[in-house]
């Protein structure tokens, strides 16, 4: 444990970290990448354009030394964030560098205000929360090498099937190159890909739902294609997977990982998605059926319109055949050809009206997946129904950490 000295001078100056820490997680990932910059094969460079990533960071530096003293109060952070340094394969002696840059950033940005006793206290600070990742990360190596069919690292995996779900997203069958069993995994995690992309100077590491339920011969993956738009470019992964790689090609993946899970009480569970986020809760809803068909369902989606919205008739045949499931489809813009009463249920987006009329009971498990704007909308609209909070569960595709932080 730090010794109490540390511990004041940590809190007493998580304000001032708090205010500057999107300036720290920039400066912090420039002078990384200069240092180490085969550290680009690790790091979504997408979400280092868009400063998501450097946003991310100095989040978790902040609530760490908030919460110095107490790091179960963060354990949902933590618990998320091992789990994709696993995924991607974050070692132990990476975690020096790190530290040592994290603090170099700090004082970049704060200048004299960062005195020698301040970068020795968060010095300290940086290794004690180092230590409780490392072991955490040690444990989820262990858990997913020594399970049936598991293994760490990356794995290579050649795509047994493609099959188009909309006019942006399409499906990913892999089976693996070495003909041996693949681990099984809990409803709502991901698979993690590495792709070496021609042309690209380093590899991308994406993390991608998988969309069935768990037990089969095959994992499947369903990928959204970015296109540009605004000022954003076209999606580099996501067009490589969807334009130029074909049936027998072999990718690169390491074992299906990820916190946002489904539970198996009794409880009724309340399925929402906006977008590809549907992937995960999809994945959830194949698997009640299967495990569970006795335990009310509500499947609640928003799409853009007909053209957009992946596993229609899948989810429409479940709703038809399964006493337990009931589907309610939003379209924020219909087309049309779409027809409300057959192909939708309601023009616009989910909001508490829709969720108290749809939703049998408050008294369920709810799971989120969309965009950030998208998640806080439903997330605060569950908080003024009454809703627990102990019952809402979430997973962003960005790297952000609470949704009821900024």
């Amino acid at each position: 444990m730090l010794d109490p000295k540390t511990i004041e001078i940590v809190q007493s100056t998580v304000p001032v970290l708090k205010q500057h820490s999107k300036e720290i997680g920039k400066r912090f990932y420039e002078l990384l990448f200069a240092k180490a910059p085969d550290l680009y094969n690790i790091f979504n460079q997408t979400n280092q354009k868009r400063g998501i990533q450097q946003e991310a960071l100095g989040y978790a530096v902040y609530a760490a030394g908030e919460h110095i003293t107490n790091l179960d109060a963060i354990k949902p952070v933590i618990e998320r964030i091992s789990q994709k340094h696993r995924a991607i394969g974050v070692k132990e002696e990476q975690y020096p560098i790190v530290g040592e840059t994290l603090l170099e950033a700090v004082k970049d940005v704060l200048g004299d205000a960062a005195s020698d006793e301040i970068i020795e206290a968060w010095g300290k600070a940086y290794g004690y929360i180092a230590d409780a990742f490392i072991n955490l990360e040690k444990d989820l190596e262990e858990e997913t090498k020594s399970q049936p069919g598991g293994w760490n690292g990356y794995r290579s995996f050649y795509i047994d099937k493609k099959v188009k779900e909309s006019d942006n997203v399409t499906s990913f069958y892999f089976k693996p190159v070495d003909g041996k069993a693949i681990a099984s995994y809990k409803a709502g995690q991901y698979l993690t890909l590495k792709a070496s992309i021609p042309g690209e100077k380093y590899t991308h590491i994406r993390h991608y739902s998988l969309t069935e339920s768990p037990g089969k011969e095959d994992y499947r993956i369903s990928v959204k294609r970015e296109d540009a738009h605004d000022n954003s470019p076209d999606g580099i992964v996501s067009n490589y997977l969807h334009n130029q790689v074909e049936i027998g090609d072999k990718l690169e993946f390491s074992a299906p990982a990820g916190d946002f899970v489904l539970d198996h009480s009794e409880l009724p569970v309340v399925l929402i998605s906006g977008g590809i986020g549907i992937t995960p809760v999809l994945s959830m809803l194949n698997t009640l059926v299967e495990k569970q068909p006795t335990r009310q369902v509500t499947f609640i989606h928003g799409s853009i319109n007909g053209k957009m919205h992946a596993f229609k008739d899948h989810v429409a045949k479940l709703d038809d055949s399964q006493e337990n499931v009931r589907s309610f489809i939003c379209y924020s813009s219909p087309n049309k050809e779409d027809r409300i009463g057959d192909d939708f249920d309601k023009e616009g987006i989910i909001d508490l009206e829709v969720l108290k009329a749809i939703v049998p009971t408050k008294e369920s498990v709810f799971y989120l997946c969309g965009s950030v704007p998208f998640m806080e909308s439903i997330l605060n609209a569950l908080v003024k129904w009454g809703v627990s909070k102990e019952h809402i569960h979430y997973e962003s595709f960005s790297p952000v950490a609470l949704l009821e932080e900024e």
